[in-house]
């Protein structure tokens, strides 16, 4: 769910990926129909095992697993307390999906105020007119 909310509303700052250590087989598919009440296609997503994940390409962790990792991690780790739906009712996956969705969007506005450069005039200038000529 994570994954494809930042996806979604996030991809001018993450690029993500969701790995697991012991991935289910599947999607759930409660997990897809909660995500599609969201407007949020996860058709494309599958559970990936950790280790074929290469951490040390991103900059940070997002640790959903209830299990703590290794202290001497490469990166950034930051611990998410979120309930494993698996097995639940569908009122617990969309709860979960719901805070996932907070979550995830304070981390895109985290990562949109850190990375946000003023833009000159004239780039802006040529960005625009750019935009422009295509439209005549």
């Amino acid at each position: 769910m994570a994954e494809g909310f930042a996806r979604k509303y996030g991809a001018d700052v993450i690029d993500c990926a969701s790995a697991g250590f012991a991935p289910a087989p599947i999607v759930q598919p409660l997990t897809k129909k909660v995500m599609e009440a969201k407007n949020v296609n996860i058709d494309n997503q599958f559970p990936k095992n950790l280790g074929t994940i290469d951490l040390r390409t991103f900059d940070i962790i997002v640790n959903m697993s209830g299990t703590k990792l290794p202290a001497r991690m490469p990166i950034e780790v930051r611990e998410w307390k979120i309930e494993d739906p698996i097995g639940r009712t569908e009122e617990v996956y969309a709860k979960v999906r719901d805070e996932l969705e907070m979550l995830v969007m304070r981390l895109i506005l985290e990562f949109r105020r850190e990375h946000r450069e003023p833009t000159p005039i004239s780039t802006a200038r040529e960005v625009l007119g750019r935009a422009v000529r295509r439209l005549k």
